[in-house]
């Protein structure tokens, strides 16, 4: 079971820790919400939770509690710029199908 990020993404998450001034990582998850049923949740990472899997990219942390695994296995984060929208997606192979808005997904 693994998460991974390219580049861009690893890029622009040393960003936002950088101008945050602390945090070892970026926790990914996932929340019941949506017309689908779930949705990614990005937060920084400051202290490590017991059921916390932790993937590393060069010198960064990925953290992800154990529920959200179960969905997110295999997932590759990106960040995306595309004319003037920007942030980040997820490539998920878990995903049956997504909702017209693209906010949530169902596996």
């Amino acid at each position: 079971m693994a998460i991974s990020m390219t580049e861009a993404a690893a890029d622009r998450v040393r960003n936002f820790l950088h101008n945050r001034g602390k945090g070892i990582g970026l926790r990914v998850g996932v929340k019941t919400t949506g017309c689908s049923g779930l949705a990614y949740v990005l937060e920084f990472v400051d202290t490590l939770n017991e059921d916390d899997q932790v993937f590393e990219h060069d010198d960064l942390k990925l953290v992800v509690d154990g529920k959200s695994l179960v969905y997110i296995d295999g997932t590759q984060l990106d960040f995306v710029k595309e004319g003037l929208n920007e942030g980040f997606q997820f490539n998920n192979p878990n995903v049956d199908g997504e909702c017209g808005c693209g906010e949530s997904f169902t596996v």
